[in-house]
């Protein structure tokens, strides 16, 4: 690549000075000829003088093009060398990242554009390592919650098969239980993957939020009801919004879901609705038995529990509030969780009042990253 790069700026460098030195001479014994035609008596002294004149001009030309010529070789090649050497550092890192090596980096010192390219090279190559990381947490995650009620499915159908158990309606129930439990882990699983797609889009409308908040209880209200737990609803004032009415469901009904599992019979649950320096408030609160203040920052991570015995009991998977988290983002909006240990939790969604611009009909599809 070097020896390509300085071969180039030679010939192009040579080609001018040449065509520069051809024009020159080319012109100088142009007037000279013009100026021999114009003497009235032709003087061979004169004539002499003005062909040794000539040819010195044409030899200082043609020696002043040589040495412009073995100066730009010198020059090309130092350029090259300059020019090349950060590039081939970097495909020679592209090389080895394309290998695996996500430890390789590469040095470059200075602010132009090479150096800024290298520090391109070294992002992308962090960010693989960060996503590699991620994948494998992931595949070890997904591997640890199937194990568990596949295992006692195995267990179950193995003392069935060996006459160890009967077929009881109990037994039956909880292999039916498990069962769930991998239908809901899948059922995550693939919204979690949608969200995350490049081609998930938010179907954007005009809504009112309070409705949205309204029709989410009903869906929930037989839940509350059986477990004997209070839902209530603070709507201060109609909050029009541009949203996807059925992802802002599917995040309050998650919301709703989360704090239904871990707030105890007699409890409460409530939901206010509020406007605020021009922005939309969901706040969802619960009074039940929460979480130690230093692992809210946690509980968004993909299969995150503060006690995982106690939340795949319950039915959790852990992807729950990732997915909350996932979509608000998408509504280009914030949410922000707030808990102490047996004191309760407070969530708080805040999204952006609507914009005519971003609901202009109804279905309009907006992708997202």
């Amino acid at each position: 690549m070097k020896k390509r790069l300085a071969w180039a700026f030679v010939w192009v460098a040579s080609g001018m000075i040449c065509l520069s030195a051809a024009i020159f001479i080319m012109g100088m014994h142009y007037h000279l000829s013009l100026f021999l035609k114009e003497i009235p008596l032709p003087n061979p002294q004169v004539i002499n003088l003005s062909h040794h004149f000539e040819q010195a001009l044409i030899q200082s030309i043609v020696w002043t093009s040589v040495g412009t010529i073995i100066l730009a070789v010198v020059i090309s090649f130092y350029v090259a060398q300059k020019i090349a050497a950060p590039l081939i550092e970097m495909r020679k890192a592209a090389e080895k990242i394309t290998k695996g090596n996500l430890e390789m980096r590469v040095h470059l010192e200075g602010k132009d554009e090479l150096s800024e390219l290298g520090q391109a090279l070294n992002h992308l190559t962090e960010e693989l390592k960060k996503q590699e990381a991620l994948r494998r947490m992931l595949t070890s995650d997904i591997a640890h919650e199937l194990r568990t009620p596949l295992a006692t499915l195995k267990s179950h159908m193995e003392a069935f098969e060996d006459g160890i158990w009967e077929p009881t309606p109990e037994r039956i129930r909880s292999c039916h239980e498990e069962l769930e439990r991998l239908i809901h882990l899948v059922g995550d699983l693939e919204q979690l993957t949608n969200v995350e797609s490049p081609g998930f889009t938010l179907r954007k409308k005009r809504e009112c939020l309070g409705e949205i908040v309204e029709q989410s209880m009903k869906a929930m209200e037989t839940a509350f009801r059986t477990k004997n737990i209070q839902l209530k609803k603070v709507i201060s004032t109609e909050i029009p919004v541009c949203v996807d009415r059925n992802r802002i469901m599917q995040i309050l009904i998650n919301l709703l879901s989360n704090a239904l599992k871990f707030t105890p019979p007699g409890g409460t649950v409530s939901i206010e609705v509020k406007e605020e320096d021009g922005k939309a408030y969901i706040i969802v609160k619960d009074t039940g038995v929460g979480i130690p203040a230093s692992e809210t920052a946690k509980v968004f991570e993909r299969f995150y529990r503060v006690d995982k015995s106690r939340s795949r009991k319950s039915g959790g998977s852990g992807l729950g509030l990732t997915i909350v988290k996932k979509l608000v983002e998408a509504h280009e909006g914030t949410v922000e969780i707030q808990s102490n240990l047996n004191e309760g939790t407070r969530v708080v969604i805040m999204l952006n009042k609507e914009k005519p611009a971003d609901c202009k009909q109804e279905g309009h599809g907006q992708h997202t990253n």
